[in-house]
């Protein structure tokens, strides 16, 4: 009987696992996805270009407003802010699990191999991770997520009016910078589906992770559960990785390219690199020079492109004193 028992859940846990990867990488929508500017909503420069306008325009007219009426105390949210971060965490989720699966799916199919049409050399699935052979098309399983993805950054975007509403000092809160970040994040996912960029989908697994672990705290912190104050230096160690893993992961996409025969989109990785070169400078600005205080982890929070923590912060003794 307890053999059967344990043959019976076996069985049910294996067709529940069947049916997560039917419809996160077998689903027919999903095969057979294709990144088309006439078909896929979204995907022309000018609503790139249009979105972004309204939105930078949306953000600055609510912080003048603000500013005009002369608003002191932030505005009364509600469960806004919880429910915001929830989505995050349910939405960067289900594509990290997809984006897995089908990658996955893509090795099956596929033999473990992809031949690079330029050099005919057999491509190993670590390569192809890092570096799509030349000549890769936006269709398919893992550019399907990608393209969720690129949706998922404006779900982002609505973090900037939360940040506003709340935050009316002007000196918490870098607008300037929060904008920039948050517009090229929506650009730079753009630039992977239209040319087809490698490295994608190493960046899509990590951020997503990220921002599992990231909006689970502060959707944690927002419901006031207790103790959220032991997971700040757990979020700070998993942006050191993070760093890390994608410097590694460029050195890699450059190596690949000048020794396996090229890389696909090898220009819009250049942009990449740039951002994250600006981003690594950014992390090194707030902890090497011992700025990695409560405040400057605060700071850090509002660019949501890495992992970062978002407590509290403290007045600093020695302008307190001044």
């Amino acid at each position: 009987m307890g053999a059967a028992a344990g043959g019976g859940s076996g069985a049910v846990v294996i067709h529940k696992a069947g049916m997560i990867t039917y419809w996160l990488a077998e689903h027919p929508v999903i095969v057979g996805f294709r990144w088309s500017h006439a078909q896929s909503w979204g995907s022309t420069w000018y609503f790139l270009f249009s979105s972004i306008s309204a939105y930078l325009v949306a953000a600055l007219a609510l912080h003048l407003f603000l500013r005009l009426a002369g608003r002191r105390r932030p505005l009364p949210l509600g469960p806004l802010p919880a429910v915001h971060s929830l989505s995050m965490v349910l939405v960067s989720a289900v594509i990290f699990l997809g984006t897995l699966l089908s990658s996955a799916a893509e090795i099956r199919d596929t033999r473990w191999f992809w031949l690079n049409r330029r050099t005919s050399r057999l491509t190993h699935p670590l390569q192809w991770l890092l570096c799509f052979p030349p000549g890769t098309r936006p269709s398919g399983r893992v550019f399907f997520w990608s393209y969720a993805f690129y949706l998922s950054r404006f779900l982002h975007l609505v973090r900037t009016f939360l940040l506003i509403a709340r935050r009316r000092d002007g000196r918490s809160l870098s607008l300037p910078r929060l904008l920039f970040n948050h517009s090229i994040l929506v650009c730079m996912s753009f630039l992977w589906l239209e040319f087809s960029q490698s490295l994608q989908v190493v960046a899509i697994l990590s951020t997503t992770l990220a921002y599992v672990v990231v909006y689970g705290y502060r959707f944690w912190v927002g419901v006031g559960l207790p103790w959220g104050e032991a997971f700040p230096a757990v979020l700070g160690c998993c942006q050191a990785l993070l760093m890390a893993c994608n410097l590694l992961c460029h050195l890699g996409v450059l190596l690949l390219h000048f020794w396996r025969g090229g890389c696909n989109g090898i220009g819009a990785w250049v942009f990449n690199s740039v951002l994250n070169a600006a981003l690594l400078l950014l992390f090194l600005r707030y902890n090497v020079k011992g700025r990695a205080s409560r405040r400057s982890w605060e700071a850090m929070a509002d660019d949501d492109c890495s992992v970062h923590r978002a407590t509290t912060a403290r007045e600093d003794p020695v302008k307190k004193a001044n």
